[in-house]
């Protein structure tokens, strides 16, 4: 016999219970939970450290190249070791680093089979709670699945970071995506909508349809687990963070907010160019060309990036042939000119007005929110 209601109430228990589960795993953060992204080169030790004290959760970018005496393994722990000391840690070797994970890409196919015996020993001897993966590739990922071995790497990686006590955080653009790593064990989907700065998938939605999507799959076909899903691109205030939680998402990443927060290692040029750019939609452009001129080639070609429109996709848009672009690319970066740099960032940059300490902006971006939600309340009551 059918209950009316019956089912719905269903749904809402689980959509709470998806929303105080990072409470559970993470007791230190405050709803709605605020998540800085780990982005690399600028996601740094003391700005995750920053976001933790606050209440929400603070990713430091681990990198991509995982080999042994691979330079990036040294700034890993050096940053692990800056968070520490900046949650006053640094005598307390054996206490966990509350709310803080690292991010790890997995675009470098020669380092990927490395990172349970380079970077793993690192995350245990400092003790971040989270791991956050991205960006493996495809058909590595299919070539690594034989009948004799039927884990794919991802699925093999999880597996090891579940046995050190990790919570791990998958970053997809796509459905099909998210169900995958589900599949693989993730415990949090990051739903990156197009919006987003910086690399995702080549073909992708944004947030307003890919949240609510991939919560559905994951309530109807994995019941039996306790998923989170939360939301990446195209927020930088309060409206964006409780719209996010609206859409059905128990978390919400910032990315391009962050890239101007103090801690953050920004280069002054970039933080000036995100404050003074407005019109995201018109003024970013996501692109493979960002990596071609770049010189990056560890994109596998199913992503692509989104920066801000500068002199070289303006040559590259108006045909310029590559090599010529690519001269005076380098010619400019010789001079110290930066105006051909490439500065990644979200359509949300319109919405970022200025510099602040990052645990400011987390609970400024928390009190809007819960304003906003009260706005909605009293509307629909």
């Amino acid at each position: 016999m059918h209950f009316p209601g019956h089912k719905d109430k269903k749904k809402e228990e689980a959509a709470q219970t998806a929303l105080t589960k990072l409470n559970s795993w993470f007791p230190t953060t405050k709803n709605p939970v605020i998540i800085s992204a780990p982005m690399y080169l600028i996601a740094n030790g003391t700005l995750a450290a920053e976001v933790s004290k606050a209440g929400g959760i603070g990713f430091i970018a681990g990198g991509f190249d995982f080999r042994p005496g691979s330079s990036q393994l040294t700034t890993l722990s050096n940053e692990l070791s800056l968070a520490r000391k900046a949650l006053d840690l640094s005598d307390r070797p054996l206490t966990p680093l509350p709310a803080i994970g690292v991010g790890l890409l997995l675009t470098h196919t020669v380092s990927v089979p490395h990172i349970i015996d380079t970077v793993l020993p690192i995350l245990q001897e400092h003790s971040p709670q989270a791991v956050w993966l991205f960006a493996n590739d495809p058909d590595f990922e299919s070539s690594e699945t034989t009948p004799e071995n039927e884990k794919g790497k991802a699925k093999q990686l999880i597996e090891a970071f579940h046995a050190s006590g990790f919570v791990v955080f998958f970053q997809v653009g796509t459905v099909k995506d998210a169900r995958k790593a589900v599949e693989d064990g993730a415990d949090v989907i990051v739903a990156q909508g197009v919006d987003a700065g910086g690399h995702q998938v080549q073909q992708g939605s944004g947030i307003v349809s890919l949240v609510p999507e991939v919560r559905d799959m994951v309530e109807r076909e994995f019941k039996e687990r306790e998923v989170v899903v939360v939301a990446a691109g195209g927020v930088a205030d309060g409206r964006g963070v409780a719209s996010a939680i609206g859409l059905g998402a128990s978390g919400v990443v910032l990315g391009t907010r962050f890239i101007v927060a103090t801690e953050a290692a920004t280069p002054e040029f970039r933080r000036k160019l995100i404050l003074e750019t407005t019109d995201g939609g018109i003024n970013t452009v996501k692109s493979q060309f960002h990596d071609q001129i770049n010189s990056t080639t560890i994109w596998h070609p199913v992503y692509d990036g989104r920066a801000v429109r500068g002199a070289s996709y303006e040559d590259h848009a108006a045909g310029v042939p590559f090599e010529e672009n690519y001269k005076k690319f380098k010619e400019a970066a010789s001079a110290g000119d930066n105006s051909r740099a490439v500065t990644w960032a979200g359509t949300a940059l319109g919405l970022v007005k200025n510099q602040k300490p990052a645990g400011q902006i987390v609970e400024e971006l928390r009190k809007e929110a819960k304003e906003v939600i009260r706005k909605i309340q009293v509307y629909a009551a």
